[in-house]
């Protein structure tokens, strides 16, 4: 997957008898085509992230979710297609006391570690503190160098990937809903 791209998506009409009846056009930007993991505002608030990690010539990109943040499985699958190590730090210290158990109860953390994220699990009271400088210092002296991606990938690289979802051929409707 090349994140370099500008990928600009369809829209696809939804045909339904009381839209034709009201005299209503109903569109879908079908932004999950993008691919299967890392899709809709997955793929644009990683693009721009992805690009600058290359660019600082980082190896591994680390970043924080739940055990169903489908973030975290987004950024497995994106880190390893754009040749990146990953590494997911996860809400709940009590997952990580059996993690094979974990991962065999849980698809969104199974396909993650499918992709090759490692996890540290920590307690939710660590989590809380995962934005401050004494965290972010242990985490990297347990695991190095890496491009931090805030949790759920939402910074201003992020919102910049997901102004480009809306293309000038969407200018032709008058109400967008997301």
């Amino acid at each position: 997957m090349n994140f370099n791209l500008k990928i600009e998506t369809k829209n696809q009409q939804i045909f339904l008898p009381i839209l034709e009846e009201k005299k209503v056009s109903l569109f879908l930007k079908r932004e999950d085509i993008i691919h299967p993991f890392v899709s809709g505002n997955k793929f644009r608030k990683l693009k721009y992230n992805l690009q600058k990690a290359l660019r600082l010539q980082k190896t591994t990109l680390l970043t924080f979710g739940g055990a169903f943040s489908n973030h975290i499985l987004a950024t497995a699958v994106a880190g390893k297609l754009a040749g990146f190590q990953t590494i997911g730090i996860i809400r709940g210290q009590e997952l990580g006391d059996n993690i094979e158990k974990t991962i065999q109860g849980n698809a969104t953390l199974r396909e993650a570690h499918n992709n090759g994220m490692k996890f540290q699990f920590v307690s939710r009271e660590q989590y809380r503190q995962k934005d401050t400088p004494e965290f972010i210092e242990n985490i990297h002296k347990k695991w190095g160098d890496f491009y931090l991606i805030p949790e759920g990938g939402t910074n201003s690289l992020a919102v910049k990937g997901c102004e480009e979802i809306l293309i000038k051929e969407d200018q032709q409707f008058h109400y967008i809903c997301v």
